[in-house]
């Protein structure tokens, strides 16, 4: 199956703080959910077209933290923080995303599902819960629903190569 017959949705209600993206991988949830957890995995396809990130620290388990900075194409840095609430392997890893600043009142919470589909096949679907629907317009003006498709088909292509 090419990429062109998976399924992509996003959607992001006008009168709600959220965004929903799903996307359809050729790949089982165990191998899409590895590649979550490992920092060399994420450093090969997290972030946008044009974004790299260095890794700064990983502990990953509940209440632990992933710190990152990610590389803009235009040499801006910007830091993050994943702060992992749940971490249920290949079904759900859910945490809080800030800009690796205590009580960033930009963060917001992040909860991702793998469903299997079939042999090898898995519906990934990310839901972003921000502090308020004001917040959720000002990451929709930088275009986050696009960078974040661009941010899942990364992920495609590398659990698939």
């Amino acid at each position: 199956m090419t990429a062109t017959t998976l399924k992509v949705r996003a959607s992001s209600p006008a009168d709600q703080p959220t965004i929903t993206m799903e996307r359809e991988f050729d790949a089982s949830p165990d191998v899409l959910f590895r590649a979550f957890t490992e920092a060399e995995a994420l450093k090969a396809w997290y972030g946008p077209n044009g974004f790299t990130i260095t890794v700064l620290a990983r502990d990953f388990r509940v209440g632990g933290l992933f710190r990152f900075t990610m590389h803009g194409p235009d040499g801006t840095d910007y830091p993050n923080r994943l702060a992992y609430r749940e971490i249920l392997p290949g079904e759900r890893l859910a945490y809080r995303h800030d800009s690796d600043i205590d009580n960033d009142p930009k963060g917001f919470e992040v909860a991702i599902t793998f469903k299997t589909l079939g042999a090898n096949r898995t519906l990934l679907t990310m839901t972003s819960v921000f502090p308020s629907v004001e917040a959720r317009n000002a990451v929709m003006k930088f275009g986050a629903v696009e960078l974040g498709m661009q941010t899942l088909e990364k992920l495609a292509a590398y659990v698939t190569a």
